[in-house]
C-alpha cells in the first residue's frame, strides 16, 4: 500500500524545531514573566489554583491573562484557517510562523519597558498560534507545546516494540523521543542564555522558527 505523502511542515525535522521553539518559549515566560507559561495552560491553571488556595490573589492576574490571550490566539489562527483551507496550507503555515516571529521580535523590543502582562499576552498568542496550526506530524497527531501526551506515546511505543516486536512502534518511539529531546534542548538553551540576554532571549524562538520556514517545505 502506498504511503500517504507527508505534508509541508509535517516532517520530523520541522516537528523537532517547533518543539524546540516551544520549549524555549515556555521557559522564557516562566523565568522572565513572573512564573507563568505561554503555552502550558495546564500549568497556569495549577498555579492559579495554588495561589488562590494560599490567598495570593495578587499573583493570579498574569496566569489569567495568559489563558485568555491563548484563547484569542486560537481564534485568530482559526479565522485564518477559514480563509486559507487545506489546499493553501503551505501559505497558511508560513503566515502563522511569520505571525509568531513578529510577536517574538515585538516582545524582544518592549521587554522590561512595559508591564509583564503585555509580554505574557503576546507570547500566549504566539503559543496558541503554533498549537492551533501545527497538529500533525508524519500524518499523525502531534503537539509541540505539551509533552505529557508525547511521554505517554513514547512509553506505549517502547512497550509495543518489546512486547509485540512492532518495528513501526520502535520508529514511532524514536520520533517522539526526538520531539521530547528537542523541547528539552529549547528549554535548556533558554535557561542558559537568559542570564546573559534577558528579555532578548525570546529571539532564540524567533530564529528557530525562521529555520522552520526555510527547511519545512
Amino acid at each position: 500500500m502506498e504511503e500517504k505523502q507527508i505534508g509541508a511542515y509535517e516532517r520530523l525535522l520541522s516537528g523537532a524545531l517547533l518543539a524546540m521553539a516551544a520549549g524555549a518559549l515556555d521557559s522564557y515566560t516562566y523565568l522572565e514573566d513572573g512564573g507563568v507559561f505561554a503555552g502550558l495552560q495546564t500549568g497556569n491553571l495549577i498555579l492559579t489554583g495554588l495561589r488562590v488556595g494560599r490567598g495570593d490573589y495578587g499573583d493570579i492576574l498574569q496566569a489569567i491573562v495568559s489563558l485568555l490571550m491563548f484563547m484569542v490566539g486560537v481564534a485568530i489562527i482559526r479565522t485564518i484557517q477559514y480563509h486559507y483551507p487545506v489546499e493553501r496550507i503551505v501559505r497558511r503555515r508560513v503566515i502563522t510562523l511569520a505571525f509568531e516571529i513578529l510577536l517574538f521580535i515585538g516582545v524582544s523590543v518592549i521587554a522590561n519597558r512595559v508591564s509583564e502582562l503585555v509580554t505574557t499576552g503576546m507570547l500566549a498568542l504566539a503559543a496558541a498560534s503554533q498549537l492551533q496550526e501545527f497538529r500533525t506530524m508524519k500524518n499523525g497527531p502531534f503537539t509541540s507545546l505539551m509533552m505529557t501526551g508525547n511521554v505517554r506515546t513514547l512509553a506505549e511505543s517502547v512497550l509495543d516494540f518489546f512486547a509485540q516486536n512492532d518495528k513501526q512502534a520502535l520508529k514511532k518511539a524514536g520520533d517522539i523521543a526526538t520531539i521530547i529531546g528537542a523541547f528539552f534542548v529549547g528549554a535548556l538553551l533558554n535557561g542558559y542564555l537568559v542570564q546573559y540576554f534577558h528579555g532578548q532571549t525570546i529571539l532564540l524562538s524567533a530564529v528557530i522558527l525562521l529555520v522552520v520556514i526555510v527547511v519545512g517545505k
